[in-house]
């Protein structure tokens, strides 16, 4: 189940945050006692970046290639394999079960030990440093079991079951054979682990000026805002504070509210709401949505905005990040071949029919006035941030890229001319700096950065569980905002209409909204890992589930472009038990305890 079973004892032979003298001094690398590890500070503060290393956001995964939103031109790509017959309990891309159990043994010893460790010698420092660190730990803790439920949570003969919950640190003597609890059990840890972050950690880091601003629960009699701010203040952004823990509450809620596990749940959307309510209060209701394209909607090439983030702070749209990074490697990977990409990511034709009209329509509408011949005019500006193309403009040079097939020379550009080429007519243009030179004789890199949690993403959370708990128009609560309110803004700041005929059309229609928000969705938070889950979680139809992935070829010239009718470039095969992924077969071959969700054999 976790294959260090003793990472106590790993991590004292290990050696953590390294300064040049220890890499001179023998004494350093030699095997240590733990009760030598209490006075080393870097000992507790290395066991918590074992926790952060872990984090499954930390990276892209672009399992939207298993859906109906991309597929790749790599044949041996995971999530190709699983979306096209291949997923099964031993051959799982979407497995989370070592890294994030791992996390938790790792958050379980730091709960364990942090109080015996010494971080300063003010006692009331040192304090500070423990509530700190051990909060935390339980925000981790309860992030990697979010995770967890969120990819093998499922339906065992009946009962909604969860994940062995393990609370304290385990060894080799530890007994590792324990049933799954029922998903409720491990929603209420979640829950209780977020309650104890909340209560131990600062809403947000930030360096107070005067005492009277230090937070009553650490006011103590003798603390200093040297004090406070030594262990609390403003040098620890980008940890997790009590704001990123309740944006993990909203998380968890909306995943228990769910379709897929409403019926073994104990959540509801009305806790849902609430539960991201309190995080959109934090940033200022409505009006803390970043309202600019710029800053909402293609956060990921605002240059000035990046360039201003320093040590963890955060850009308006940005709730929690990892680090920023000065490479290429997104633009490598999904450049076209004339941009000297390999062109990995192919959105889907299916993905470029949900953009609507400029106007808002969906295309299927006939008021949105789309026109086959010229199927780009008058969209969504989205389509043309997120996606790249006939006649799209990229790189540093803005060029227009052509997708007309030619032999001589061969434009590797146009589907399958080459296999670094599109499948599907489309490159993903999301997520990838344009100002990016990949050409060898000239290349330069730009800053990149990965939110782990977007304020987009919480604020449609809240969208989604209010329009099921009370439809879309109305505030019981007097939070200030409606559902519909959300999706308006969410519309102005991509659209950049004031009028929203179509919204206005349906927003007291509960189904209609529903459909909406989850298009919504889908766009704003396209290519960020989502689409994956979100299906399953909403238990979509099988029929949507397996929508075939579709694409299209472009003829004629680069002035009077012709687009066939849409194919099917890639089948999905999933089956109805699919809706959940698998426990690792390995782990119930060894464990006759844990019972794996049903369908799965191996």
């Amino acid at each position: 189940m976790i294959k260090n079973k003793n990472i106590f004892v790993i991590l004292i032979l290990s050696v953590l945050f390294v300064s040049c003298t220890d890499l001179i001094d023998p004494a350093q690398e030699n095997i240590r006692d733990k009760n030598t590890t209490y006075d080393d500070p870097n000992f507790g503060l290395g066991l918590l970046t074992q926790g952060y290393a872990r984090i499954p956001t930390n990276g892209w995964s672009f399992s939207e290639v298993a859906t109906d939103d991309a597929v790749t031109n790599v044949p041996t790509n995971g999530y190709l394999r699983l979306a096209t017959g291949q997923w099964s309990a031993s051959n799982n891309p979407t497995e989370r079960w070592t890294s994030c159990l791992s996390g938790i043994q790792y958050m379980n010893i730091v709960l364990n030990e942090v109080d015996k460790m010494k971080f300063a010698e003010d006692p009331l420092v040192d304090n500070l440093f423990k509530s700190r660190i051990k909060g935390e730990a339980y925000g981790l803790r309860a992030l990697f079991m979010y995770h967890l439920l969120q990819a093998h949570a499922g339906w065992v003969n009946g009962t909604l079951l969860g994940i062995p919950i393990y609370l304290t640190e385990l060894d080799i003597n530890s007994n590792y054979n324990v049933p799954r609890e029922s998903f409720n059990t491990c929603t209420a840890q979640i829950y209780s682990d977020i309650n104890n972050a909340i209560e131990l950690l600062p809403v947000d880091y930030v360096d107070v000026a005067s005492t009277s601003s230090i937070p009553s629960r650490y006011n103590t009699p003798g603390m200093t805002t040297a004090s406070f701010n030594r262990a609390m203040g403003v040098r620890f952004v980008g940890l997790v504070s009590g704001r990123v823990a309740m944006a993990i509450r909203s998380q968890t809620s909306l995943l228990a509210a769910s379709p897929a596990y409403a019926g073994g749940s104990n959540g509801t959307w009305e806790d849902a709401a609430g539960y991201a309510a309190q995080i959109i209060a934090l940033k200022g209701g409505l009006a803390g949505l970043p309202s600019t394209f710029n800053s909402g909607v293609s956060w990921y090439r605002n240059a000035s905005e990046i360039s201003a983030l320093s040590a963890g702070s955060n850009s308006p749209e940005s709730l929690w990040r990892g680090g920023t990074s000065n490479n290429n490697d997104l633009e490598r990977d999904h450049f076209p071949p004339s941009l000297f990409g390999n062109g990995i990511v192919n959105p889907t034709q299916n993905l470029v029919d949900a953009f609507p009209a400029s106007n808002g329509y969906p295309i299927s509408n006939p008021l949105s006035n789309y026109s086959l011949s010229n199927p780009y005019a008058n969209r969504d500006p989205r389509l043309n941030e997120f996606i790249l193309f006939q006649g799209g403009r990229a790189g540093v040079t803005n060029a227009q890229v052509n997708l007309i097939p030619a032999t001589n020379p061969v434009n590797q550009d146009a589907v399958n001319a080459v296999t670094t080429s599109t499948r599907t007519g489309y490159y993903l243009k999301k997520l990838l700096r344009q100002d990016v030179n990949y050409n060898p004789t000239g290349r330069n890199t730009q800053l990149h950065y990965r939110p782990r949690i977007r304020y987009t993403e919480i604020y449609l959370n809240y969208a989604e569980a209010a329009n099921e708990a009370w439809g879309s128009v109305a505030d019981p609560r007097s939070y200030g905002f409606t559902a519909y309110d959300i999706i308006k803004a969410i519309r102005r700041r991509a659209l950049g209409i004031s009028n929203d005929p179509y919204l206005e059309s349906i927003k007291a229609d509960k189904v209609a909204m529903r459909e909406l928000i989850r298009n919504e969705r889908r766009l704003e938070l396209s290519f960020e890992g989502f689409r994956f889950w979100d299906l399953r979680r909403w238990k979509v139809s099988l029929p949507k589930l397996n929508e075939a992935a579709m694409g299209i070829t472009v003829s004629g010239t680069t002035v009077s472009p012709v687009y066939s009718t849409p194919a099917v470039v890639e089948e999905r095969v999933f089956q109805d038990y699919m809706y959940y992924g698998p426990i690792p077969y390995s782990e119930t071959l060894k464990f006759n305890n844990l019972f794996q969700n049903d369908g799965w054999n191996n």
